[in-house]
């Protein structure tokens, strides 16, 4: 799948999707030996529930910007795709910068919590007495990096609108078509069957 974005905040973003996938996994293992713990054997984790809210709420910060950098957020483009390319440029690109401008705001907020958190040093009323500092500041960190690529994205497409470029416009802040699904899907499969240095032997077989 093609990525849209500065390089270094891609990685960042799309180790911190990996790894809320696989603390999302673990959470939901341990919210099912809860629940037949409770059920057959009277006994539970303490904080299940309250670990999960901070895992929800970190999952949908990264997801955020993973989901912009794949170009994977919803659009409704029936009728975009209906106009010219030069309206449509305009179109994406006002997207792109209210998609921005939401962005900052997010981070804005969520790093105000952050230092409102610390300022009274808050804890979280639960047996856990988690100090809420701790999940905040990753939770902010999601909104950070939705608030760099979202910014970099409309700085990016307003440059190639000033250089006339409509194409390559369209092409990155464009939402997802399904001939872009459809040679994405295709170039994965041929990715896994070809596997690396395959094809050096079989050009060296001929």
């Amino acid at each position: 799948m093609s990525e849209q974005g500065p390089r270094v905040p891609n990685i960042i973003i799309r180790a911190g999707a990996l790894v809320t996938g696989y603390v999302t996994f673990l959470l939901s293992v341990m919210i099912t030996i809860e629940v037949i713990g409770r059920k057959f054997f009277n006994f539970s984790f303490q904080g299940v529930d309250e670990v999960g809210g901070y895992v929800l709420a970190i999952g949908v910060s990264f997801s955020l910007a993973y989901a912009l950098i794949m170009r994977a957020h919803t659009r409704v483009d029936v009728l975009v795709n209906l106009l010219p390319k030069s309206a449509r440029a305009l179109l994406n690109l006002f997207a792109a910068l209210l998609i921005a401008a939401l962005a900052c705001f997010l981070c804005w907020q969520s790093i105000d919590t952050l230092r409102e958190t610390l300022e009274f040093d808050s804890h979280a009323s639960t047996p856990l007495e988690t100090p809420l500092w701790i999940p905040q500041i990753i939770w902010a960190a999601g909104f950070v990096l939705f608030s760099i690529v979202a910014v970099w994205q409309a700085v990016r497409g307003l440059q190639l609108l000033t250089v006339g470029n409509i194409a390559q416009l369209n092409k990155e802040l464009g939402p997802r078509t399904t001939d872009d699904e459809l040679n994405e899907a295709l170039e994965e499969i041929q990715n896994q069957q070809i596997e690396p240095g395959q094809e050096l032997k079989l050009g060296a077989q001929s």
